[in-house]
């Protein structure tokens, strides 16, 4: 059953009202900061060593009308956990004699719900539900991706099912000598829109500066040092900044077991189901050309597709290249980057929370 504890809802109103920066707010207001939430429940945020960086962070949550996960003391009401939910319905749950893997439609992670929980029948009696009725759940879980509450999504649809819009598919050439021409003229184009060696490093230089600074994430960075999870929506964000200089990137997928070592999580490494990020066409010598990544989460340049593959722990790994308008597979798009922009600020925040947690800011000194 729920933590008796903890709540879990969409926040209605803060009081006062956040009009600075939470250091500000909490000096205004000694006796701290009253958060309610949907249903009349209210808690409250007493001035401390994280309440400011948690008050912006309520706040960001309250503006994108996305939900939050806090356990209150019962006497004081006094936040003492603040986790960021996942809205998400459940897409495969995989059982055996340990721990259970379930995946998530909007998560690249893998996340875990282990046997040792106290809640663990009830919490997988709910994923099993969830994924045979094909509804969304809000689903809390720890910095280390360990589910510990899961909870229907009683507001309207979830955010990332609106609007979606569908690629069209390109009609079947069935005549080979018009498959030949397409080939050839196709990869004239290719050729056309490839950059130089040096072009592609100044692309990668202009996305890896956008870079989130870990204890402010100030909008629009992107929080490549939130490795976990959102690649989907980093990716997207990068090709519209490299299409805004003009270039013509696409996208590359990778689809597996996938054990990547990182600085930026304080485990020193992230599991995932899957990846995407950019690429660029580059030319090399004699009319040859080669696609390379754009992936400042793993690295520090433009790397080939082999190398991208080869860091992320799986050989048998499966590469897949799209368009770079496909904005979550099979077809998806966000033509207007409002999906985009809402996924960034839900893992700008979740970097801001991990920041204020014991292990503090990223990158983490004690991984090789």
């Amino acid at each position: 059953m729920p933590k008796p504890n903890a709540v879990v809802g969409l926040i209605t109103r803060i009081e006062p009202e956040v009009t600075k920066s939470g250091v500000s707010m909490l000096r205004e207001s000694p006796d701290g900061v009253s958060i309610e939430l949907e249903g009349q429940r209210t808690a409250r945020l007493y001035p401390g060593e994280k309440a400011a960086g948690q008050l912006e962070i309520l706040e960001g949550l309250r503006g994108l009308g996305t939900p939050v996960y806090l356990e209150i003391d019962p006497d004081s009401r006094g936040i003492t956990r603040l986790l960021i939910p996942l809205v998400s319905k459940v897409i495969n749950i995989s059982e055996g004699a340990g721990d259970i893997d379930v995946e998530l439609e909007m998560s690249q992670a893998r996340h875990l719900l282990k046997r040792a929980n106290s809640d663990f029948l009830e919490l997988l009696e709910t994923l099993r539900a969830a994924h045979a009725e094909g509804n969304s759940q809000v689903i809390t879980e720890t910095d280390e991706h360990e589910i510990i509450d899961v909870r229907p999504h009683t507001g309207q649809m979830a955010f990332h099912e609106k609007n979606w819009k569908a690629e069209a598919a390109p009609r079947e050439l069935r005549r080979w000598w018009f498959w030949r021409l397409w080939h050839w003229l196709c990869w004239f184009c290719c050729l056309c829109r490839c950059v130089s060696p040096v072009r592609a490093k100044a692309l990668f230089d202009l996305c890896s500066a956008q870079t989130c600074n870990p204890v402010t994430v100030p909008s629009p960075c992107i929080p490549f040092l939130y490795p976990d999870d959102g690649c989907w929506a980093r990716a997207n964000e990068m090709c519209r900044l490299m299409i805004a200089q003009g270039a013509h990137p696409r996208k590359i997928w990778i689809d597996g077991n996938l054990h990547t070592l990182t600085k930026n999580n304080p485990a020193c490494f992230v599991n995932w189901n899957w990846h995407v990020a950019p690429t660029l066409c580059v030319r090399r010598r004699f009319f040859s050309h080669i696609e390379e990544v754009i992936d400042p989460s793993l690295f520090n340049g433009p790397v080939t597709e082999a190398a991208w593959k080869g860091v992320q722990g799986d050989p048998s790994a499966t590469l897949t290249p799209t368009a770079a308008a496909v904005y979550m597979r099979p077809s998806q798009t966000d033509p207007t980057y409002s999906q985009t922009n809402f996924y960034l600020n839900i893992y700008r925040l979740q970097l801001k929370n991990r920041s204020l947690s014991p292990a503090g800011p990223p990158p983490y000194a004690n991984c090789p």
